[in-house]
């Protein structure tokens, strides 16, 4: 029988669904949007390794798909934020973190003529602290000699679900400004300072407030800005350089990173002159022992396949892949999983 293969994206959710008439498997999971993009294209791909297998992802933000997994809703979760060893601890069984994607996030923004800016992490503090009000501010232009900047109001754009790449975010900022790490924080969800700038659900939503607003700014995974044709900023690294959030800029800052046996870490502000600032992995969370023996082992088979064949697609997709080492590492722990 002809193989169909059938793509279509509804509202935050993608479905692919492969060899509709023979299709014996369904993988269902659920989280981040920063791994949206990847997850596309990896479904459709997949298609051609194992046809009688279908997926059906929601792309609800990181805390969504801790939740989910955590009331055995989905096969698996993604998140850009590694869960805290209390969540661990309650959930109803052992839970691994497997690194499926590191990519950059984006300082996107909406300006007339669309300058190409330079931002450091204590002008960004500033303006999502609401002490920096205006693009020409003194402190911005001094980073940008010869753009001129507009008397426009800044409009800062945050994430309002939980949200892993705002972990990513309040992780940088808190690693570089005392002043947010004592008030704010980090975390997929925090309290913002009061009256400062909208909120919008997912990436997708900061990216289209962000577009939709002049003089605003946001944060989102690279792929959203390239995709939707966003400016975003050069960001100065700890080696004092204007890194771009690229794919090699990414694996600057993963090749740095210090990854322990359960795989939870972090990659901000990384040292070395072309590491991009403001990175991070994310994680598929999944149980070591599966309910269920059929979808555990075709989950476990295509985690394989992710790790490995599914990396050579990252670059095209705006993510880092990752490191042969680590891939080495994580087959061995998907290895492990129990079905």
């Amino acid at each position: 029988m002809k193989n169909t293969i059938l793509s279509f994206i509804t509202g935050a959710s993608v479905v692919v669904a492969m060899n509709v008439a023979q299709a014996e498997t369904t993988i269902t999971g659920a989280g981040s949007t920063f791994d949206y993009p990847a997850f596309t294209k990896w479904f459709e791909a997949y298609g051609k390794v194992n046809a009688d297998v279908k997926f059906n992802y929601q792309s609800i933000g990181s805390g969504g798909g801790i939740k989910n997994l955590m009331n055995q809703t989905v096969d698996f979760g993604a998140s850009d934020a590694p869960m805290k060893d209390d969540a661990l601890a309650s959930a109803p069984g052992k839970i691994l973190h497997l690194p499926i994607v590191a990519g950059g996030v984006a300082i996107i923004y909406n300006l007339p003529g669309n300058p190409k800016l330079k931002l450091d992490g204590d002008t960004l503090t500033g303006i999502y602290l609401g002490n920096i009000t205006k693009w020409n501010d003194a402190k911005i232009a001094a980073l940008n000699p010869g753009v001129t900047l507009p008397d426009l109001s800044i409009i800062p754009v945050h994430r309002a679900d939980g949200s892993g790449t705002s972990f990513i975010f309040t992780d940088y900022l808190s690693s570089v400004n005392t002043a947010w790490a004592d008030t704010v924080g980090k975390g997929s969800s925090v309290k913002w300072p009061a009256g400062i700038g909208l909120a919008a659900k997912g990436s997708e939503g900061v990216a289209g407030q962000v577009k939709q607003l002049p003089g605003a700014i946001g944060y989102a995974e690279l792929a959203y800005a390239s995709q939707n044709k966003i400016p975003f900023a050069n960001m100065k690294n700890s080696s004092g350089n204007f890194i771009s959030p690229d794919p090699a800029s990414v694996s600057a800052a993963l090749a740095t990173a210090n990854i322990p046996d359960d795989f939870r870490f972090s990659m901000v502000n990384a040292p070395g002159e072309k590491a991009y600032p403001i990175a991070g992995p994310s994680w598929v969370l999944v149980y070591a022992k599966q309910k269920d023996a059929k979808n555990g082992k075709e989950l476990a088979a295509f985690l394989k396949w992710a790790v490995t064949e599914g990396q050579k697609l990252s670059p095209e997709l705006d993510y880092a892949p990752l490191p042969e080492n680590v891939q080495t590492r994580e087959l061995k722990l998907i290895d492990s999983i129990k079905y």
